[in-house]
């Protein structure tokens, strides 16, 4: 499967890419969204991440984060995030997850003038959930987000089988949500973007 940068120049480009905070740029297990309490090893960027918005950035591809954690919680999560990529402004207690309204916001402050080519990724089901509501293309995160729910070194620890259930049982959750593809974490993301770019060159839509 080709790379974003060699899709073929008759592929359509994405449009912007919405990303979500805990479980996924960050938070690996989306820990401090069950405990209410952001420690300093849940700032640790996930597998990918850093390097996928970095691509996104390459590629002049406008890119945000968002949740529904509280400020006080959010922002220590987000500080080992470059700085230009910015929270999207929407109020949790406004038409909250899964309503449409904070992915259309999120877009809006971008400057996006169209759902086509936008895309959501996310290891938080809700939010999916707004994702899909608002017509956007969505990638499911298993083994960072909260369905999995553990630590790196919880994770790690696990034997490939039980890793193997637990993927496999959030896919199943992930999918049965509707979304348009599930990948581990964001060390796979540049692959499924392509591929979503694909699927729209041959007239797909979310």
């Amino acid at each position: 499967m080709p790379h974003a940068e060699t899709l073929p120049l008759t592929a359509p480009g994405l449009t912007a890419v919405l990303f979500g905070l805990s479980g996924c740029l960050v938070d690996f297990g989306a820990r401090a969204r069950q405990g209410g309490v952001a420690l300093p090893e849940h700032a640790d960027a996930t597998l990918g991440a850093l390097d996928s918005v970095l691509a996104l950035q390459r590629q002049q591809i406008p890119c945000a984060w968002l949740d529904e954690l509280p400020p006080a919680l959010a922002q220590p999560l987000s500080a080992s995030l470059p700085a230009w990529i910015k929270p999207a402004q929407h109020s949790a207690t406004v038409n909250p997850w899964p309503a449409p309204n904070a992915c259309w916001q999120a877009l809006m402050n971008l400057n996006v003038a169209s759902l086509d080519g936008c895309v959501l990724v996310s290891g938080e089901p809700r939010l999916l959930q707004s994702g899909l509501n608002a017509g956007l293309w969505t990638i499911g995160l298993a083994s960072c987000g909260s369905l999995c729910g553990l630590a790196p070194g919880e994770w790690q620890a696990l034997s490939r089988k039980e890793r193997e259930q637990l993927r496999g049982k959030a896919t199943v959750q992930l999918f049965g949500l509707g979304v348009h593809s599930v990948i581990d974490h964001l060390g796979e993301l540049e692959t499924c973007l392509a591929d979503i770019s694909l699927r729209r060159l041959k007239g797909e839509k979310p």
